[in-house]
């Protein structure tokens, strides 16, 4: 029987479980409305709606929702969420699926996994993000060294990047602020290769 009619061979049910137990999400309450489509302001960019991506979890269909485009494009703002009827989380199942996807190597635009990286290695040091650093490791990660740089003077002008890092403000130890977050992220690398997945 073809596939695009009989799709029990492509259903993975440990897959839905997993997304369930991680998100902490019933998906199975999403009875594809769309609203989370309909207010998704990221929606323009997918490959994939959200809906169909709910749709997708539900019946197990590991592949095609792990290797969307979708779940690397969404912005976490949560706007699903807040539509939704039946108070689903859809954002965090969103971020449940870019956390499995990544863990298998299924990183399908990884310009977005180089931000995050640049973002995060800015927070690792400074205890918060340095955008000017982050833009400077995006820039080098990706290649595109001269990508936004006509934005610059204007954000600058307007005191929307600073050039100094933002400290975290501490009565006792000046820079404990940082160091504390540079502990926790630290914590974090190492669990991270325990498990085999790239920090």
């Amino acid at each position: 029987m073809n596939k695009v009619t009989d799709i029990s061979s492509l259903r993975d049910p440990a897959f839905t479980a997993a997304v369930q137990a991680d998100s902490g999400q019933d998906v199975t309450t999403c009875y594809q409305c769309g609203n989370c489509t309909a207010g998704c302001p990221a929606s323009f960019a997918y490959d994939r709606q959200v809906s169909q991506i709910m749709r997708g979890v539900q019946l197990g269909l590991k592949d095609e929702v792990l290797n969307t485009r979708s779940i690397w494009m969404c912005l976490s703002c949560s706007t699903c969420s807040l539509r939704c009827p039946n108070n689903i989380d859809v954002a965090a199942v969103m971020e449940t699926l870019r956390h499995m996807a990544r863990k298998e190597g299924r990183v399908t635009v990884p310009k977005v996994e180089k931000f995050w990286f640049s973002f995060l290695d800015t927070v690792r040091v400074f205890g918060r993000t340095y955008e000017i650093g982050t833009m400077a490791l995006y820039m080098l990660r990706s290649l595109r060294i001269f990508t936004d740089l006509d934005l610059a003077p204007e954000a600058l002008k307007k005191r929307k990047l600073g050039l100094i890092p933002h400290a975290i403000p501490r009565q006792d130890v000046p820079d404990d602020g940082a160091r504390a977050v540079g502990r926790i992220m630290q914590r974090y690398r190492q669990r991270a290769l325990r498990e085999g997945v790239r920090p």
